[in-house]
């Protein structure tokens, strides 16, 4: 168990490492797991020790948005006087995923009513 989670620590250090050095906008945690990600891919996916340790960390993720709520509460004041900007970015970015998921959707369902048609 001990292994599995340095190794998880081990590429999140890595992705963050590689944000640094190459100054990318992508937050390291999520360049590593890119990079486990072709890990266990060429490794041919997980062993018993790190899906075991996955499994209990998930278990737990809740216990891991305790401090992002609590950096919440403690700009509540600063969230209230910026509600608006912040509704209007929610609303935008929801109704852009929302369309962008729609149009993906009728292009994929129009190239596969083609490929059945040929």
């Amino acid at each position: 168990m001990i292994a599995a989670f340095a190794l998880l620590l081990g590429f999140q250090l890595a992705g963050e490492t590689l944000r640094v050095a190459l100054h990318l906008p992508v937050p390291g945690p999520v360049m590593g797991m890119a990079l486990l990600l072709v890990y266990l891919i060429f490794r041919g996916g997980p062993d018993d020790g790190l899906r075991t340790t996955s499994g209990g960390l998930l278990q737990h993720l809740s216990l891991l948005f305790v401090p992002a709520g609590t950096g919440v509460m403690l700009h509540a004041g600063r969230l209230a006087d910026e509600a608006g900007p912040i509704l209007v970015a929610l609303v935008a970015s929801t109704v852009l995923g929302l369309a962008a998921t729609g149009l993906t959707l009728h292009a994929l369902t129009r190239r596969s009513r083609q490929e059945d048609a040929q």
